[in-house]
């Protein structure tokens, strides 16, 4: 029998110090916790220590001489009474909330409910199956030492990919077959200069921390591929490891900082895998369900299900609202990480307020971010919506926030598929939704634009279907959004008429053009650079195939050069990407021209009543320069024609030289730096150019 002494309650988790472990588990319900002890190699459990400390609402001990690599878990004794709250069950082997590793990936078993499903009394009974031979181990770790370095890619000037890590890499030829899938093939050089070469300043790589899969996924044959569904906040998930060494995730992120490229997670913490009374004890439910998950005030045997998932994280009480902090810290303080993207953030602001469980932008959640001295300086991005009551927030945010901006998505959408009466809406997206954003001194930045992302129709499948394809996902084709705001131009599906795959190819190049020409902040759908499809399927969450995979095979049709092309005339041209909003008043001393004009294809202003236009489809949006610090342009102005015919358009009566730098309509950018001889220009039919303008002082003056 080891020999165990009080240790500390602080801090929580599983610390090893040179000469033992520290152990210190939270629970305010909790009558007794038992260590246990695996072996190494066959995990068998080979020792139950009883925490003997009992302080602060937290039970701890300390084990001289137990090492790093040691496998360990939680039984935690109290009651049984879901009526009430409580669902302990030692029975059920727990994962350490704080755990740092877990020792494989996870595999479903029966014996992790901890009630008996066959009692007929759903989860009134407890279970007595022993869980832990089913359940992955916690890895006591050697201390990784802190992060020596970040980036710190300015607001303004941040460009965002979102990818996953198996998906980039599992296919992917440049990468050594034994990497790919994991964090260190997504470190390979082959993949930095990829994205180096495609110009995005920051990725954005979907969960990672320790996610266990769904039994209903698992019963089709299907996995949870995405990862929202998270139960280890602090460990890396495993399914994406190549090796057992836990810096491997750490030199991925050490890797793209030294090609200036900053890491974004996206982080799960509205809920956990445990899901609903129905479902699993994995952890926090036999830890002190009553103390992490919000209750129904009528009856704690049900949970408030914000998240759709089956239950939602407490962050009103203190020690999960610790867990939380301390989790984020750990991302950027040890493994580096700059910045997050909150998976429903509004379930991790709603605040218990006299009954009203309600959304606060001032909630203790959002509180507690901004002031605290590491977190307050990462990049903060909300999903600003939850599917509970009042949850659709966005603009309303903290200020220091950026949002997920899915207006902007279907309002591109919809102008490029030829919808009427979307064009005043369009206008306000590409201004940086100014409408929602520009208030409390926030940047046009906060908007996070985008056109597709991992939920719904990849850019390619916008423009190839119009109805979702998701029978494979096991549930009639039922599931995935119902409005996605896309067309197929005459087939459903892939076609070889060179007719609509010419008109498919354009408009992906003008809704390309208009998210990296949009005010805020790009956000580009891994894939979409390379025609990424996904068969039309539209929630492929449970699909980690080659469905999902990234071919890297497939026919490009020069688009990533052309996405290339836009970003690096983003970066260049200082009047595409304002920090503040503009708003129309503020006129250049040089040309006289407003700061931002939006015209009708005459080279008329636009007015109210040619916005009211129920069939105004062309637009141009004129961006100048009212402070001439610079050596850019005197002007920009991009035009917008979604007609399928062509459209005369009369350019601003302005002495100086126009100067095409961008036809979506000329696939091999022949047009490119052409100057202009006509104040007319014609547009073909669905295109969008972009012109700079250099001012010319009129002779005589």
């Amino acid at each position: 029998m080891r020999n165990i002494l009080p240790g500390k309650h602080f801090p929580l988790g599983a610390n090893y110090d040179g000469k033992g472990v520290n152990f210190a588990l939270f629970s305010a319900h909790a009558t007794k916790v038992v260590l246990c002890i695996f072996d190494s190699e066959t995990e068998e459990e080979i020792e139950r220590i009883e925490l003997p400390e009992y302080n602060d609402e937290v039970f701890h001990g300390y084990i001289p001489d137990l090492k790093p690599g040691t496998l360990y878990g939680y039984r935690v004794f109290g009651p049984y009474e879901p009526t009430q709250g409580h669902r302990f069950n030692p029975e059920k082997l727990l994962l350490d909330p704080y755990a740092k590793q877990l020792n494989k990936s996870f595999s479903f078993s029966g014996k992790q409910f901890g009630y008996d499903p066959i009692s007929g009394k759903q989860d009134l009974v407890p279970d007595h199956h022993d869980s832990s031979d089913v359940m992955p181990k916690c890895v006591v770790v050697d201390p990784l030492a802190p992060a020596t370095e970040h980036v710190d890619i300015e607001d303004e000037r941040t460009v965002i990919y979102e990818a996953h890590i198996k998906g980039f890499t599992q296919l992917n030829p440049d990468v050594p077959v034994e990497l790919r899938g994991t964090y260190a093939g997504m470190a390979e050089p082959a993949v930095i200069d990829y994205l180096k070469n495609l110009g995005i300043t920051s990725i954005e790589l979907l969960p990672v921390q320790g996610f266990f899969d769904e039994s209903f996924a698992l019963e089709k044959g299907l996995k949870n591929y995405w990862g929202y569904n998270s139960i280890a906040f602090f460990a890396p998930e495993p399914r994406y490891c190549h090796s057992k060494d836990l810096a491997e995730f750490k030199h991925m992120v050490a890797a793209f900082h030294k090609a200036g490229i900053e890491v974004i997670l996206d982080v799960v913490y509205n809920h956990t895998a445990e899901g609903n009374h129905l479902g699993p004890t994995y952890s926090f439910k036999g830890i002190d369900n009553a103390s992490y998950y919000r209750l129904s005030p009528e009856n704690k045997r049900f949970y408030m299900n914000y998240s759709g998932c089956g239950n939602t994280l407490n962050l009103g009480h203190p020690r999960v609202l610790q867990l939380v902090m301390d989790s984020l810290r750990y991302w950027v303080e040890v493994m580096g990480i700059d910045g997050f993207r909150f998976d429903l953030a509004s379930a991790l602001g709603r605040k218990d307020y006299h009954g009203n469980d309600s959304f606060f932008a001032n909630s203790g959640f959002f509180a507690a971010i901004r002031q605290d001295p590491v977190l307050s300086r990462a990049k903060l991005i909300a999903e600003p919506w939850d599917i509970g009551g009042d949850g659709y927030q966005l603009g309303q945010y903290p200020t220091n926030w950026f949002e997920w901006n899915d207006r902007f998505r279907d309002a591109v959408r919809r102008f490029w598929k030829g919808d009427e009466g979307i064009a005043p809406e369009f206008a306000r997206r590409i201004h940086g939704s100014a409408d929602l954003f520009s208030r409390r001194g926030r940047s046009s930045f906060a908007s996070v634009n985008f056109v597709s992302a991992h939920d719904g129709f990849t850019l390619h499948d916008t423009v190839s279907y119009e109805q979702r394809h998701n029978l494979d996902n096991g549930e009639e084709n039922r599931d995935g959004h119902g409005s996605n705001f896309s067309r197929n131009y005459g087939v459903e599906g892939e076609t070889d008429d060179p007719e609509i795959n010419e008109i498919r190819a354009r408009q992906k190049r003008n809704i390309l053009t208009t998210l990296f020409v949009a005010q805020g902040t790009p956000m580009l759908l891994a894939g979409d650079e390379r025609n990424n499809t996904q068969n039309g399927n539209n929630n492929a969450y449970c699909q980690d195939n080659e469905l999902t995979w990234l071919d890297w095979t497939s026919e490009q049709d020069g688009l990533f050069d052309f996405v290339a092309h836009l970003i690096k005339i983003r970066k260049e041209h200082p009047l595409i990407n304002r920090r503040f909003f503009l708003h129309g008043q503020t006129e250049s001393e040089k040309t006289g021209l407003k700061d931002i004009v939006w015209y009708n294809c005459h080279g008329q202003e636009m007015d109210d009543h040619s916005w009211n236009l129920h069939s105004l489809k062309s637009v141009s949006l004129l961006l100048a320069n009212t402070e001439h610090n610079n050596d850019s342009e005197d002007a920009i102005l991009i035009v917008f024609n979604s007609e399928e015919q062509p459209r005369q358009f009369q350019l601003p009566n302005l002495p100086g030289h126009w100067r095409c730098i961008l036809d979506t309509s000329d696939i091999k950018n022949t047009n490119k730096n052409r100057l202009l001889s006509e104040p007319t220009l014609s547009m073909n039919g669905a295109s969008c150019s972009i012109y700079t303008f250099c001012y010319q002082e009129p002779s005589g003056n």
